[in-house]
């Protein structure tokens, strides 16, 4: 199972450095493509576990001025 996040900076928020600092931090991958990054999941998840990772990403880029999309595929 796969999380795929896209991000959208604001010119008035974080550099874009910083920011993909702070994502390759919380193991997400960069990507090239429809998505900028990805996170592998081992096996499979739950919506729990979906949320609660969510809300960490969040919760890392608040301030940041960015704005997520995530998608999640098995």
């Amino acid at each position: 199972m796969e999380t795929f996040i896209d991000v959208y900076l604001s010119v008035d928020g974080e550099k874009a450095s910083a920011v993909h600092k702070k994502l390759t931090q919380m193991k997400l991958k960069p990507t090239i493509g429809e998505h900028d990054y990805v996170y592998n999941w081992e096996g499979l998840a739950t919506i729990e576990e979906e949320l609660e990772f969510i809300e960490k990403v969040q919760s890392k880029l608040k301030g940041t001025g960015v704005v997520l999309k995530f998608k999640t595929m098995r």
